[in-house]
């Protein structure tokens, strides 16, 4: 497993949604929609939208009337799989995919 740096992250999200699969019925839903602001669906809750930022192996993310934290994205073959700040495994990306597909405002 190898901890995504900065400069591969910038291309794996900036205008890209992330479905990510947390072990529920359907997939969280992520879009970053530039270098400073990303909006988020967990399943069966409300859009999120907050501001974050690359770390050199990371990025933090202080969501609007929520929490904030830090998160890695390792990579293995055939696997993304983002990481807490705790350093534990909280789900791996079932697609990945160009641009705002579900219309986040």
């Amino acid at each position: 497993m190898a901890i995504l740096e900065k400069a591969v992250l910038a291309i794996l999200t900036i205008g890209s949604t992330h479905y990510v699969d947390i072990g529920q019925d359907t997939d969280a839903v992520i879009y970053y929609a530039n270098d400073s602001r990303m909006h988020m669906v967990l399943p069966g809750g409300p859009q999120m939208n907050g501001d974050w930022h690359l770390l050199p192996n990371g990025y933090h993310v202080k969501w609007e009337n929520g929490p904030e934290g830090d998160w890695k994205i390792s990579h293995e073959p055939g696997v993304l799989t983002y990481i807490d700040g705790d350093g534990k495994s909280v789900g791996t990306v079932t697609r990945l995919v160009p641009g705002n597909p579900e219309n986040f405002r």
